[in-house]
């Protein structure tokens, strides 16, 4: 089906993401940093990105600045899976969505698989 970014540092959330994007078709690649993403992204030019924006060393918000620099990338769609609250940004929403490319905004503590595997497929729909 579709190559997904998956930028999850804590392992157990990957692997689970990972395992749950897989059985449903997609290629997964999972990073646990802003750099080996943006690494990864050069390699398999991804369909779509999940991201959590608390990383280690560089910020999922540096991520996607850099990430939206290659001209290549500016179209892929981003769901962002984090345990930040949406309300952090609400008055830099127009910047998430518009600059930044973010397609949706997933609270962790309130998002299960399903929510997850469903936002992808949607996304994934309006980007083809």
């Amino acid at each position: 089906m579709a190559t997904i970014l998956l930028i999850e540092p804590d392992r157990v959330l990957a692997e689970t993401y990972h395992q749950a994007l897989q059985q449903v078709g997609h290629k997964v690649v999972p990073c646990a940093s802003a750099q080996a993403a943006i690494i990864a992204a050069d390699q398999i030019q991804p369909d779509i990105v999940v991201l959590e924006l608390q990383l280690v060393e560089h910020s999922g918000i540096e991520f996607l600045y850099e990430f939206r620099s290659y001209q290549d990338w500016q179209s892929i769609p981003v769901i962002i899976n984090s345990f930040v609250p949406v309300a952090e940004f609400k008055s830099n929403n127009k910047v998430l969505s518009s600059e930044l490319g973010v397609v949706d905004y997933l609270y962790k503590p309130s998002t299960n698989l399903a929510t997850l595997l469903k936002k992808v497929a949607r996304s994934l729909k309006v980007a083809v």
